[in-house]
C-alpha cells in the first residue's frame, strides 16, 4: 500500500448501468476517473473490512456516488467495523457520510443484498478484522462470482465459494509461505481443486509473491489444476458473457 507498487484502489463491478465499487483504498478515486469509470455513476458501494488499503477513499466515492451530497441514493453495505467500529477497530465511515447514501447495509456472514440487477451475499472471512467478510454475486442470465477479500484459509472455504464462473481470490504470498489471516499459492489450490469455477483471478499480492513473480504462480495453479488463471494486473478488464475475456490494461499517464 505505502509503495503503490501495484495499486489499493480496489475494483468495479459494472453491468449495464449499474457501477459497484468493491474496496476503494487509496487510489480509488483518482484511477477510477483515469480509466473513464465516474465515481458519480456509482449505484453502490461495498467495503469487506476495515482496513485502510480497503476502505480510505469510501468517503470521497460515496460523496460522488450522491452527487456532492446533493442527492440520497445509492448504497453503502459494509462490515460493522467500518460503519460503527468493533472491538477497537474502526469506525472508518463518519456519521455525516453514513447520512447521505439512500441506504446503509451492515454485513455479516449470509447476509443478501441486492443493488438495481446484481444479487450479493457476504460470505464468511477469518482475518484480523473479525468481522470480515467476502462476498458472492449473481448477475441474472450470466452467472455467479466470488471474491474473497482478506481471510486466512479455512475448509469451509470452498463451500461458500461453490458454482462460481469467475473466483477472485486474495492470494498475499506464494508457494511455501503460509501467512496468517491470509492465503497464500497454497491455499489456492486447496480452494481451486474443490470449486473448479471457469476462470481464477489472483488479486492482493504482497511483497513476497512481487518478488516470486505472480504470473509465475498463476502457471503453476493452472497447470496443477487445468483452470484458467490469470495474475491480475492494475486496470485488467475481465468481460463475461457466454464467453470470459480478459484484457489487459493499457499504459495510463498520469
Amino acid at each position: 500500500m505505502s509503495t503503490q507498487r501495484r495499486r489499493t484502489a480496489g475494483f468495479r463491478i459494472v453491468h449495464g448501468d449499474t457501477h459497484v465499487h468493491v474496496d476503494p483504498g487509496p487510489g480509488a478515486l483518482v484511477f477510477s476517473n483515469l480509466l473513464g469509470l465516474p465515481p458519480s455513476k456509482l449505484s453502490g458501494i461495498i467495503v469487506t473490512h476495515c482496513h485502510p488499503d480497503h476502505y480510505t477513499d469510501a468517503e470521497v466515492l460515496i460523496e460522488s456516488m450522491t452527487l456532492g451530497t446533493k442527492k440520497s441514493q445509492g448504497i453503502l453495505a459494509s462490515t460493522e467495523s467500518v460503519l460503527h467500529g468493533y472491538q477497537g477497530i474502526g469506525p472508518s465511515i463518519s456519521q455525516y457520510h453514513l447520512d447521505f447514501p439512500e441506504r446503509v447495509l451492515a454485513l455479516r456472514k449470509g447476509t443478501v443484498f441486492e443493488i438495481d440487477n446484481l444479487f450479493f451475499e457476504a460470505i464468511e472471512a477469518r482475518h484480523s478484522d473479525p468481522t470480515s467478510v467476502g462476498i458472492k454475486f449473481k448477475v441474472p442470465d450470466i452467472g455467479s462470482f466470488g471474491y474473497t477479500s482478506d481471510t486466512g484459509y479455512f475448509p469451509e472455504l470452498a463451500e461458500y465459494l461453490s458454482d462460481l464462473r469467475v473466483l477472485a481470490l486474495g492470494v498475499k504470498w506464494p508457494r511455501n509461505n503460509p501467512i496468517h489471516k491470509h492465503l497464500c499459492t497454497d491455499d489456492a489450490l486447496k480452494i481451486m481443486k474443490r470449486v473448479e469455477p471457469e476462470v481464477v483471478l489472483l488479486t492482493h499480492f504482497g511483497m513476497k509473491m512481487l518478488k516470486a513473480d505472480p504470473e509465475k504462480e498463476a502457471a503453476y495453479l493452472e497447470r496443477e489444476t487445468g483452470i484458467p488463471v490469470k495474475a491480475l494486473k492494475d486496470g485488467t478488464k475481465v468481460s463475461v458473457d457466454k464467453d470470459i475475456k480478459i484484457k489487459d490494461p493499457e499504459k495510463i499517464n498520469i
